[in-house]
């Protein structure tokens, strides 16, 4: 009989990147597991493309924990804080924006942490990046390795010898990058949402940080992105295809 597959935990916002880093640990050969979080986001937009996504990929199995980060507050996502629209892109990647939520991964990790013991899977999959989000203390690969070092030391399996090993396969790519890794692997772009900001329909807000990088990536790569808009989205410079 062929080798089982290694189990992972892989974190599914719905974006465009956790879409991407699915793919990858699929084509890597790990039988993924979804986890998805309520945590007091501004809309649930996100959640059903999550769903969407996990059943695109036909996902063991995909579970969304329930959390209230709304309570703490201190985050354009988590409460009544205007999300910055039209910023410069030179400043998108140079400072923490008020989207920054407060130890946001530190807290999905965790949780990550305790179903990858409880499966016996030895791996997860982050889908941070350093360069587009540079400014976020917990996207640097200095947190992820101290996390690593961390779960040697607060589980059974980490005491018993069964380390755990945190993928971050989009940590050094940029978004042009990501998105022609999707695109060779299939990824159904059109599934997944990005924006900080949407309407009730689901519509992008086309200005917000995320999206800015994201039609920046999709532009660079000389494509449209499929995803829908309120308003024609802003212009950049295209790339040749590739």
């Amino acid at each position: 009989m062929p080798p089982s597959q290694p189990r992972t935990v892989v974190l599914l916002s719905g974006g465009l990147d956790s879409a991407t880093m699915l793919a990858m640990a699929q084509a890597e050969g790990f039988e993924p597991y979804a986890l998805s979080f309520r945590y007091g986001q501004r809309h649930d937009i996100e959640l059903e493309a999550a769903r969407r996504v996990a059943e695109w990929a036909g996902v063991k199995r995909h579970l969304t924990a329930e959390i209230d980060l709304r309570q703490f507050g201190g985050s354009a996502l988590t409460a009544d804080i205007p999300v910055p629209k039209g910023r410069p892109m030179g400043q998108l990647t140079n400072e923490i924006p008020v989207t920054y939520v407060p130890a946001r991964n530190t807290i999905f990790l965790s949780f990550a942490l305790a179903w990858a013991e409880v499966l016996d899977a030895g791996h997860i999959f982050l889908g941070v990046n350093a360069l587009d989000y540079s400014g976020y203390p917990d996207c640097r690969p200095e947190y992820i390795a101290s996390f690593e070092a961390m779960a040697r030391l607060a589980t059974r399996a980490g005491v018993e010898g069964s380390a755990l090993q945190i993928h971050t396969p989009l940590i050094a790519l940029t978004k042009r990058e990501i998105i022609a890794r999707g695109i060779q692997l299939g990824v159904p772009y059109q599934l997944t949402r990005s924006c900080y900001d949407p309407t009730t329909k689901g519509l992008a807000c086309g200005e917000c940080d995320s999206c800015q990088l994201r039609l920046k990536g999709f532009a660079e790569n000389g494509i449209a992105d499929p995803a829908p808009y309120l308003r024609s989205p802003f212009s950049f410079p295209r790339s040749p295809a590739v």
